[in-house]
């Protein structure tokens, strides 16, 4: 059995993203007001894609996240799932 490994936690007043790496998919979790979103992806960019794709995150929210996994990126060297983050440095 594997543990969820924390990736990424982003807040604004939007709402949050979560990014947990278990073994090798990525989950996602993100909530707002009234709203919660989870789902399970192979890689960091299906993930981001998805999240993209949500009609209740906003383009604050969204950038954020992408600004704190591209700083996880570079701080980590490591990319939770089986591809590489595309864009990260």
């Amino acid at each position: 059995m594997s543990v969820p490994r924390h990736f990424s936690d982003t807040r604004t007043e939007e709402g949050r993203v979560r990014i947990l790496a278990v073994a090798d998919r990525v989950l996602l979790e993100a909530e707002g007001q009234g709203w919660q979103h989870r789902s399970v992806h192979l890689t960091l960019a299906d993930a981001t894609l998805e999240l993209a794709l949500l009609p209740r995150v906003g383009e604050n929210l969204y950038e954020a996240t992408l600004d704190d996994i591209e700083r996880q990126v570079r701080f980590t060297g490591q990319v939770p799932g089986r591809q590489s983050y595309p864009g990260a440095a």
